[in-house]
């Protein structure tokens, strides 16, 4: 899966770079074109590798051999797809901390984050195991006189997932083990920022033993996007990232006829009351928001401090902010690794000089941090402000970095509000001690996913993951039984034989009898 090649940034003496390629039909493909990008180490801020960048010609070679592999895939029992998929989730088990690594060693999150996020991925491929008891269908005896009525659930054919850079291994899990067990076959376009957890994966479910072209990796960015989106062979799209390219992915593939699930960005809400255990709600927003870097779709990036709780709150949240340990995610004693690129951390800075610039409290400054042995690493500090309001640009944006906004209010009504009117509705917590706030909270909350004591209310395998207005474009959340809805397609039966038929045309519309 991968080719010496030397990096136009490299001299003479420097070492040859591997080139990762894309997965196709089942090995590696070079691809066509000749463009490729840099893989960086984000702690070191060296160049590990290279990687081939999909142009519409490899795409459609993807294609390809997904269409050419779905007939028989299709017609593979549901069983017997169930054991090949039970066959990964042992291998993915087996093969748990080189997947970790790879991870931090292109991303930056901490190992033991990392490997959580390699256990989030493996709980969708263990509920994929089940998928024969997921794809019953309902049978109605007798549903008129001498005629049965049945329905049956079919997978569409080709589908495609576009996957972000946060979650290289968890977020492509939420899609290809439901859309493959299913009997559908699979291209995966994974960010070019770290895609060596996707060429794992492949190499695994190679080793599995499934047919070739039913799972391939295509490296790229919006080239390789905008061809699997206009594709006429490709069926469906489930697509994670920022708003924008949602609304662009949605909109597209739409357009184009494909089945499409958009999720989108986040602004999450962690709403503290005053008779919250405040220990723990400091330990959890110092999680929630610095955890991964603060890039997680679920990262609590607003604080809501309801009454005299801020008062409380918010001298151990300064302290537990600045004891932060940021440093190289393979070294265990670090908190927080680096940010995923410069570029990011440029961003980030960016946001942060904003949120100064419009009259934030900043009490916790990490624009300026440097980790001793790895001063070309992309790090950042945890930054912390205080007495931020909701017509700032570091409330209303999501800033996807180590950044968290406290926002003062009277009441849990005023807490409602702004979580309420937020252009996004991915997810939001209560910390409270009061049984009636958390039912409130509950009720009253208009997002997708909601945490009453739990920072990081993120869904298990069966439940399914999603969120409301601008952080979801489509109808359906991604994996549990709503994975399953999306991809397949339902089909109804009315069946009767001629000895119950009557005789001549009938013309009126068929009723019950």
């Amino acid at each position: 899966m991968n080719t010496p090649i030397k990096s136009e940034r490299q001299g003479t003496d420097t070492p040859m770079l591997n080139v990762l390629t894309h997965h196709i039909g089942g090995k590696p493909h070079a691809g066509s074109g000749f463009q490729a990008q840099d893989v960086f180490n984000p702690a070191t801020g060296a160049i590990t590798a290279r990687v081939a960048m999909a142009n519409a010609a490899d795409i459609n070679a993807a294609v390809a051999a997904a269409k050419a592999a779905f007939p028989a895939w299709a017609d593979t029992p549901p069983i017997k797809r169930a054991r090949l998929m039970n066959r990964f989730l042992a291998l993915m088990n087996q093969h748990k901390d080189e997947l970790a690594r790879a991870i931090t060693l292109e991303h930056g999150k901490v190992f033991s984050d990392a490997q959580g996020e390699v256990d989030r991925a493996i709980d969708v491929i263990e509920f994929a195991c089940g998928m024969p008891q997921l794809l019953k269908g309902d049978f109605t005896d007798q549903v008129s006189t001498g005629i049965d009525n049945w329905t049956l659930r079919q997978p569409l054919g080709v589908v495609a997932g576009i996957t972000p850079f946060n979650f290289p291994v968890m977020v492509p899990a939420w899609m290809y083990p439901v859309a493959i067990t299913a009997g559908n076959t699979f291209v995966l376009k994974p960010s070019p920022i770290d895609p060596t957890p996707t060429l794992i994966v492949a190499r695994l479910m190679k080793e599995a033993g499934f047919p070739d072209g039913v799972f391939n990796v295509v490296q790229g960015d919006k080239v390789a996007v905008d061809a699997l989106l206009t594709n006429p062979d490709v069926t469906a799209v489930s697509f994670v990232g920022s708003t924008p390219v949602a609304n662009h992915v949605y909109e597209t593939g739409a357009r184009h006829g494909k089945r499409v699930q958009a999720l989108g960005g986040a602004k999450n809400h962690m709403v503290v009351m005053p008779d919250a255990d405040i220990p723990k709600a400091v330990d959890a927003l110092i999680g929630a928001a610095y955890g991964s870097a603060g890039e997680r779709c679920m990262a609590i990036s607003v604080a809501v401090l309801v009454g005299s709780a801020a008062d409380s709150v918010m001298p151990a949240l300064t302290e537990a902010t600045r004891a932060l340990r940021v440093g190289h995610g393979m070294e265990t004693r670090s908190d927080m690794g680096p940010v995923v690129t410069d570029a990011a951390r440029q961003r980030i800075r960016g946001y942060i000089d904003r949120g100064v610039e419009e009259g934030a409290a900043l009490v916790v400054d990490g624009r300026c941090l440097s980790v001793p042995g790895h001063q070309n690493g992309f790090f950042l500090g945890g930054t912390l402000f205080d007495h931020v309001t909701a017509s700032m640009s570091i409330y209303r944006e999501e800033i996807f970095g180590p950044v968290l906004a406290v926002v003062r209010v009277k009441t849990l009504d005023d807490a409602l509000q702004l979580v309420n009117s937020h252009e996004f509705g991915n997810g939001a917590v209560c910390f409270t001690g009061d049984g009636n706030v958390a039912r409130e909270f509950t009720r009253r909350a208009q997002v997708g996913m909601i945490g009453i004591n739990v920072p990081i209310p993120v869904p298990m395998a069966w439940h399914g993951f999603g969120g409301w207005r601008r952080s979801l474009f489509g109808d359906m959340h991604t994996y549990g039984e709503e994975g399953v809805r999306f991809y397949t397609k339902q089909k109804s039966v009315m069946q009767r034989w001629p000895t119950s038929m009557g005789k001549g045309a009938e013309f009126a519309m068929p009723v019950a009898r």
